[in-house]
């Protein structure tokens, strides 16, 4: 008998599409928990792990630029520590003494010490002692144009209400120098003091009163004839600016009430410290 042509889908048929839920159906449905699921829960917990793993270096990278950031704020924070503290230092500092003041170690000194060299902010002298370079000067005359003006409202108001020549005077190599000036507009005759004038800070009224203010006290301080016979002067130190010794004051041909005056040098010295911060 020729079975492939048996009527009715005989073996033939029967072997192609398999019966409902036969061999063929089941290779090709696989039963549930079977090869196919187990595979598709390997790929999850694949993703799973990947993502995991991503994620994990995310948070890793984050904290490493952190990290970063921090040292770097700090390596800053001791470069201009390490400025100040030479300033401070009119013979220098050894890397030694440095490193006691900024409580570090001698090779951290160095590591600090070589950038700010390398930039004239720093310099070693023959004795191999600390000092400060060029730089920092080159960066104080472009600073000083902006202080002055912030300071010109104010030094011209002291000068119509007192009288006399105001100014501004700030410490530059352990002098006082004359930054601003402004004199009276209405006054016959009044002190011609020259811009960039310098002069010991202990002696006369401006740079005794920016010792004063070295100790924190905002009082006036009177002077007569001290840097030219016959001149007097009243001054008052600028305080609260980080970084600026300063002070303001008013000088004049006729000896000046301290009271007085001294209110009106300390109120200009409060304005211009307002106006710089």
């Amino acid at each position: 008998m020729d079975t492939a042509a048996r009527p009715g889908g005989g073996p033939t048929a029967r072997a192609a599409g398999g019966a409902p839920g036969g061999p063929a159906a089941r290779a090709a449905g696989r039963a549930p928990g079977g090869p196919a699921a187990v595979d598709g829960a390997a790929d999850g917990a694949t993703a799973r792990a990947v993502g995991d793993g991503s994620a994990a270096r995310a948070c890793e990278d984050q904290g490493g630029a952190g990290g970063r950031a921090g040292e770097t704020a700090q390596t800053l924070e001791r470069g201009l520590r390490l400025l100040h503290l030479v300033a401070e230092a009119s013979g220098g500092l050894t890397v030694t003494e440095a490193a006691n003041r900024l409580g570090i170690g001698r090779a951290a000194v160095y590591r600090l010490a070589g950038p700010l060299t390398a930039h004239g902010m720093l310099r070693r002298d023959e004795a191999g002692r600390l000092r400060l370079g060029a730089g920092v000067l080159h960066l104080a005359r472009r600073a000083q144009p902006l202080l002055a003006e912030g300071a010109l409202p104010a030094l011209r108001r002291l000068a119509e209400q007192a009288g006399a020549t105001a100014h501004l005077t700030v410490v530059e190599g352990g002098e006082g120098v004359a930054l601003a000036v402004v004199e009276p507009s209405w006054t016959s005759f009044h002190v011609a003091y020259r811009t960039g004038a310098r002069h010991p800070l202990d002696r006369g009224a401006a740079g005794r009163a920016i010792l004063a203010g070295r100790s924190g006290s905002a009082d006036p301080v009177s002077s007569s004839g001290e840097l030219q016979a016959g001149a007097y002067g009243v001054a008052a130190p600028v305080l609260g600016v980080p970084g600026l010794e300063a002070s303001v004051g008013v000088v004049a041909l006729a000896p000046l009430d301290v009271d007085s005056v001294g209110a009106q040098v300390r109120a200009a010295a409060t304005a211009i410290a307002t106006a710089l911060r």
